[in-house]
């Protein structure tokens, strides 16, 4: 499954505070996401975010552009 930094995800289920949609912040053998109802931070295996996963969202191009000066 293609999941990306940035991404904004649907889960099948929701979070406590109620909230489906989470915001990828790392990608690898483990997601970092951030719900974004409540704004709380976990960490889950792959395997277990990619099972939930009922959409994805991508940002638009140029929507998330580096602030760093080159």
């Amino acid at each position: 499954m293609d999941v990306r930094v940035g991404d904004v995800v649907t889960m099948k289920k929701p979070h406590p505070c109620g909230e489906k949609r989470w915001l990828i912040l790392r990608v690898g053998a483990d997601f970092k996401l951030r719900c974004l109802g409540c704004g709380r931070e976990v960490m889950n295996p792959r395997s277990k975010v990619e099972k939930n996963i009922k959409s994805i969202e991508r940002p638009e191009s140029g929507e998330f552009k580096s602030t760093d000066p080159v």
